[in-house]
């Protein structure tokens, strides 16, 4: 049964995308986005990546993420499709350091230090105060070894080095150390930055053309969820499956991925690229066993 129909408008010309570039650093392989606006930027092109950095008042914790951005290789090969994103040259990199740098650093980190210290003490404060208000009963005796506690815990607290949440300065991170790389990334990606013509990609460039958002589907078995509209507002309506059209499936692995689907209320989609650059789509719908 055929989910979506093939040959819908694509979104996006040259012309429409002649907007400053993203700044992406590529840490190992791994394409990052560190800049706020660089962040904006990748969003109004409907692309979504996944937040992996800490915030900075509750670093222990991943309920809720920052910077940097990690995006899926397709968005970062659909980007430099559209001329819209360009990896840092490495001479940028290289040409601001030294002994100035470094100093700046260890003040910013010392300081940091002494701020995260002074926390530490308050919450230690505050936790005592709570435990203390809620085992005693007597008012003198109470607020008097409640006074001594704090005294000695003013005396007696150290904050370890070890326990230091380290910081990375976002809005700095790579980029506005090196003005004159803001032109590098008006025109050109490094050599051998072409986008891949893969199954993958190019499923992932028609669907978004269709106006899709899509993020990484490794938790349900498959290559994409795809959703209607921003994730922030709705549900995945389908799991895309990439296979080529020549490629044989076993059935036992279309029943599973069926199964799974049902089970977690979305609609798998096998998604074919054909020689022809348009992409066939079948879905698949579990209706139980006969």
């Amino acid at each position: 049964m055929e989910a979506l129909s093939c040959g819908e408008r694509r979104l996006g010309s040259e012309e429409e995308y002649a907007a400053p570039a993203v700044g992406v650093s590529l840490c190992d392989s791994a394409p990052l986005v560190w800049r706020m606006q660089d962040l904006r930027a990748v969003r109004a092109e409907g692309l979504v990546g996944a937040l992996l950095g800490s915030l900075p008042r509750t670093p222990r914790q991943n309920g809720r993420l920052g910077r940097p951005l990690l995006l899926l290789p397709e968005e970062e090969g659909l980007l430099r499709e559209r001329r819209a994103a360009a990896a840092l040259p490495d001479r940028c990199q290289q040409d601001w350091g030294g002994a100035e740098l470094r100093q700046k650093h260890e003040e910013e980190e010392k300081r940091s230090f002494e701020e995260q210290s002074v926390l530490a003490l308050e919450d230690r404060k505050l936790a005592l105060l709570r435990a203390m208000t809620g085992a005693e009963s007597g008012a003198t005796s109470a607020d008097e070894a409640l006074r001594r506690r704090l005294q000695a815990l003013d005396q007696n607290f150290t904050f370890p080095q070890s326990a230091m949440a380290v910081q990375l300065s976002t809005a700095r991170a790579g980029l506005s150390y090196c003005p004159e790389a803001r032109a590098f990334l008006q025109a050109y990606g490094p050599p051998g930055a072409e986008p891949r013509c893969d199954a993958r990609y190019q499923v992932f460039r028609d669907l978004r053309g269709r106006g899709f958002y899509l993020t990484s589907a490794g938790k349900f078995g498959g290559d994409f969820l795809v959703y209607p509209g921003d994730p922030l507002r709705f549900h995945a309506h389908f799991i895309a499956v990439c296979v080529s059209l020549d490629e044989s499936v076993c059935l036992l692995d279309v029943l599973a991925v069926a199964r799974l689907g049902s089970n977690v209320k979305k609609t798998v989609l096998l998604c074919s690229p054909g020689p022809d650059a348009r992409v066939c789509y079948t879905s698949l719908q579990w209706s139980g066993m006969i």
